[in-house]
């Protein structure tokens, strides 16, 4: 005979159904995907659990700049804790850091997975074939070319019925230098995303940066 079944695992600070939690700035209710967790690590400080891994109670915080510092500054950490820790002075940096490479992480593979195309001219061909989950831009890409990849995206969208979803967007939250690196070559400023699972990652990856330094959602195809 079988042992008993195991009881699913769960974090000490979860509720039992749904993936919704409080914020303790806002006390709102949120989708789980909507916030970052903290715990404390074993020396007290606060610790990002942006992977949803570390054990132990945690406190739920809105994912954006604002809202974790604020965090910090009403000692939301240590009462939703219930106890003594300490927060780095630059936390929403360590975060919007950590943020930085998750996404640039989630490019590279899909870059791997032979889901990105990078370059003007590739870009625009592939936009044309109606194979393009979304589009990416450095930070410092001139307004001309940026706009006119956009407008044809946006209107092949349209003129395909695609409704606007978190996974068919418009990426532009990191730099030249950032991209390049992800896809192992010089000077990315342009690049699309070929309809995948691991686009889909970058995608949400990107999405959850840009709406931490921003607050708001990112731009997404109408």
């Amino acid at each position: 005979m079988g042992g008993r079944p195991k009881k699913p695992t769960r974090f000490e600070d979860e509720p039992v159904a749904g993936p919704v939690r409080r914020c303790a700035v806002s006390r709102t209710r949120q989708e789980r995907d909507d916030l970052i967790r903290f715990v404390a690590g074993p020396d007290g400080v606060i610790v990002p659990d942006l992977s949803l891994k570390l054990p132990g109670r945690g406190v739920w915080v809105t994912a954006d700049k604002t809202s974790v510092a604020e965090a910090a500054k009403k000692r939301a950490f240590a009462s939703g804790l219930k106890q003594s820790v300490d927060v780095p002075t630059d936390l929403t940096e360590m975060i919007e850091n950590l943020l930085v490479n998750r996404a640039t992480n989630a490019l590279a593979m899909a870059n791997k997975a032979g889901q990105v195309v990078a370059g003007f001219d590739k870009v625009t061909a592939t936009l044309e074939a109606g194979r393009t989950k979304g589009l990416i831009h450095s930070a410092e890409a001139a307004p001309g070319g940026r706009d006119k990849l956009d407008r044809k995206f946006l209107a092949i969208a349209r003129d395909s019925g695609q409704k606007a979803t978190k996974f068919c967007a418009i990426v532009d939250c990191l730099t030249v230098d950032q991209l390049s690196l992800a896809m192992g070559r010089s000077n990315v400023v342009h690049a699309a995303l070929i309809i995948g699972g691991a686009a889909e990652r970058f995608i949400s990856e990107a999405g959850r940066l840009a709406r931490y330094r921003s607050g708001c959602e990112q731009s997404e195809a109408a």
